[in-house]
């Protein structure tokens, strides 16, 4: 970061002594977060993976029951060692189903905001050549930065605009 603020610094200084620099501030995050395609893919990925969600939900409604018959004290050895077992058996699916399901919504989301990070890349260079800007600086590499600087709801409405959601789909 110190990098960085001495770049724009210098940037600055040089730049004051022979025309104004135009600097801008994105709040990177937020501008993405809140466009309609990230709000469209979330409503998908909660969709797709709702059937495996509501699979560990009734697995875990399971070994809560096997719990409760374990400790009623109504069975035999032999039931409880089965029963023992089949809650061990329950319970290894239950972690496989979890770090499954981990891994796959990980990558989904990874996939998803490289793709509309390197699209916000995209907008926020054509938006800084239609404002006539020569800096945007990320807000999360910024201590104080004037309100009139950010670029944000700008950059998210670029985005929308580039990348349309068909309105069918964003039901």
């Amino acid at each position: 970061m110190n990098k960085l603020l001495f770049a724009v610094l210098a940037f600055a200084s040089v730049g004051a002594a022979s025309a104004q620099v135009k600097i801008a501030v994105i709040n990177t995050q937020k501008a993405l977060l809140e466009t309609e395609d990230i709000k469209k893919a979330q409503h998908e990925m909660e969709a797709k993976f709702k059937p495996r969600q509501d699979q560990m939900a009734k697995l875990q409604k399971e070994l809560e029951d096997i719990g409760s018959q374990l400790n009623s004290g109504k069975l035999n050895e032999l039931g409880t060692q089965e029963l023992q077992a089949e809650g061990q058996r329950k319970q290894r699916e239950m972690q496989r189903l979890q770090q499954d399901l981990q891994e796959d919504v990980e990558r989904e989301r990874n996939d998803i905001l490289q793709r509309a990070g390197t699209r916000m890349q995209e907008v926020v260079k054509k938006l800084a050549d239609e404002k006539g800007l020569d800096i945007v600086v990320d807000s999360a590499n910024t201590v104080f930065f004037k309100p009139t600087f950010e670029v944000t709801a700008d950059a998210t409405a670029a985005y929308n605009k580039a990348y349309p959601v068909a309105a069918a789909a964003s039901k």
